[in-house]
């Protein structure tokens, strides 16, 4: 038996925290582990002793970000201090974009040459395609979860690049026929507070209509008694549910979801669900958005490269337009079926990657470097 690996991981948010735990996972099934890092709950019932709150690098929004910047900065020289201090046998930075940057950084300049792998690529093929070279002495190489990414970073100079599939793959569960409508605000502090005066807004003027039979609200278990306590005010009844099994199973009973942007709307997608994507963007947001000239922001609308998934892309709270895309959609069976076939197109896609870039496992691209440098 290979003495034990030794991993340095670091998850950012709650979908870093899921990804780095199947990351865990699937290295555990190949070599004993020993943990050091940074990660929530996920990766604590895998073991790790997080050195600091995971939470405390969960921003959204310019606001958020000047707000924490001390904190943030403080959080990048620790944690390039605490991995040097463990000194790893890899080190695997999970999404994070800004803050693994700047680690990955003070590592190199500090003349760390173990290797350093980042976990979601950073989109480049969105904004900042300068970026992509700019990371390519940091990582040795980028694990993505969506398809096309590969060729992307490829194209613009940027590190070796995998695909190896998306953790909403194994989400989503397959719709199997139901009355249930999903309601998604996003999962940070600041998109609660924006999106759920909206879904509230327009769940109360569809209950009782188009066979809806209820209404749910997919959560993390932090957010879960909150968000019990908000929803009982509202006039239609919402079941929260913060069990990961109970999201699959209502996700494969809906007729309909109204997902704000982000993972999300992949699970949705995966699992043939019709939907609309609403969002309230915070002023820099949206003027970053205009000069972009309103690009999708959907993750099935960007990887079919198509408008398949109605955008509504807001100033503030509007319900008119979003409950008047909800009903275009929940009062036209095809445009139900429209959705329903072009997102199992985006499963396959998915499942098997591109012809270019095939589905790998993420353990076997880690554990390819280890063998390089033992090589």
């Amino acid at each position: 038996m290979a003495d034990p690996l030794k991993l340095f991981i670091l998850a950012g948010e709650p979908s870093g925290d899921r990804i780095a735990a199947d990351l865990v996972r699937r290295l555990r099934e190949r070599r004993d582990l020993t943990l050091v890092g940074v990660g929530g709950q996920e990766l604590t019932a895998e073991g790790l002793a997080s050195i600091y709150p995971m939470s405390d690098l969960a921003v959204m929004g310019i606001r958020d970000v000047i707000l924490r910047l001390p904190l943030l900065f403080w959080r990048i020289s620790q944690t390039a201090r605490a991995i040097r201090a463990a000194d790893p046998d890899i080190v695997v930075l999970v999404d994070a974009q800004e803050f693994s940057e700047r680690v990955a950084k003070s590592l190199r300049k500090a003349g760390w040459t173990k290797p350093i792998i980042l976990y979601v690529a950073p989109s480049v093929w969105a904004r900042h395609p300068e970026r992509a070279a700019r990371i390519k002495p940091l990582f040795n190489e980028v694990l993505a979860v969506l398809p096309f990414e590969p060729d992307a970073m490829r194209r613009l100079g940027g590190p070796p690049t995998s695909y190896v599939g998306h953790p909403a793959l194994k989400e989503a569960g397959r719709y199997s026929g139901g009355h249930k409508v999903a309601l998604l605000p996003g999962s940070r502090a600041g998109e609660l507070r924006r999106h759920m005066p909206l879904l509230r807004s327009v769940a109360e003027m569809l209950g009782g209509r188009f066979g809806i039979e209820e209404f749910f609200i997919p959560t993390l278990p932090i957010h879960a008694e909150r968000l019990k306590a908000e929803v009982a005010t509202w006039s239609v009844p919402v079941r929260i549910a913060p069990d990961r099994n109970e999201r699959r199973e209502l996700y494969q009973q809906s007729m309909f979801a109204i997902c704000t942007s982000g993972t999300a709307t992949l699970e949705i997608a995966l699992a043939g669900v019709p939907m609309i994507i609403p969002y309230v963007m915070e002023g820099a947001q949206a003027a970053f958005y205009e000069r972009a000239g309103r690009p999708n922001v959907g993750l099935p609308n960007i990887i079919l490269d198509a408008s398949v998934a109605p955008e509504l892309i807001l100033p503030a709270v509007l319900p008119s337009p979003v409950l008047a895309a909800a009903e275009a959609i929940l009062g036209d069976p095809d445009k139900q079926t429209a959705q329903r076939e072009a997102y199992a197109l985006l499963r396959r896609m998915m499942e098997e990657g591109l012809p270019d870039a095939p589905r790998e496992d993420p353990a076997d691209r880690v554990l390819s470097h280890l063998q390089k440098r033992l090589a």
